[in-house]
């Protein structure tokens, strides 16, 4: 997938030394609801067993190649919140040289086109922590809307001490099998 500044590529086991040099940095984790990376070998061990898998991409710079992100999305018994057979929450970061230039805006986009022209689900749900508001801004501008319901998510690192809020976005699109 791409947009006008990003590529979303898979994650390859090459891309730990990049991964950990953001994802060591704790304001990132924190914000996103996982514990800093300790090493590359942590990073390494997240590639395999977590964007192992073909709802989760590395964001890179078009003009570069530079990986700055990660974008994903996952299904019913994954997610966060509780969503039906039809429905994916989508889940996203963005390394913090890159914050406040619209990047996560633009894959989130390039995600939920995605998730609702090609895969067809019916909903996307996504929540951000009450104290990252910048993320919960990102979500507005691509058209969800806070359901009024917030929740603890213990399995998220500090997530049992700081509560989410649930965005919902419903699909206007029919599936397109030729995209």
């Amino acid at each position: 997938m791409e947009s006008e500044r990003l590529i979303l590529l898979p994650w390859e086991e090459s891309d730990a030394p990049v991964l950990f040099r953001y994802a060591s940095e704790p304001e990132i984790g924190i914000r996103a609801g996982w514990a800093p990376h300790k090493s590359v070998e942590d990073s390494l061990e997240v590639i395999r067993t977590v964007f192992n898998n073909d709802r989760t991409w590395a964001m890179h710079l078009k003009e570069t190649g530079e990986i700055i992100g990660c974008m994903g999305y996952m299904v019913k018994g994954e997610s966060n919140v509780e969503i039906a057979q039809d429905e994916a929450e989508a889940g996203y970061w963005v390394a913090k040289p890159y914050w406040n230039k619209g990047f996560c805006s633009e894959a989130l986009n390039l995600l939920k086109d995605y998730c609702f022209k090609v895969k067809g689900f019916r909903t996307l749900w996504c929540t951000f922590f009450i104290d990252n508001p910048a993320s919960g801004r990102v979500m507005e501008k691509c058209g969800f809307r806070f359901t009024g319901k917030t929740r603890y998510c213990d399995f998220l690192y500090g997530g049992s001490q700081r509560p989410v809020k649930i965005m919902r976005l419903d699909n206007n699109f029919k599936k397109d099998s030729r995209i």
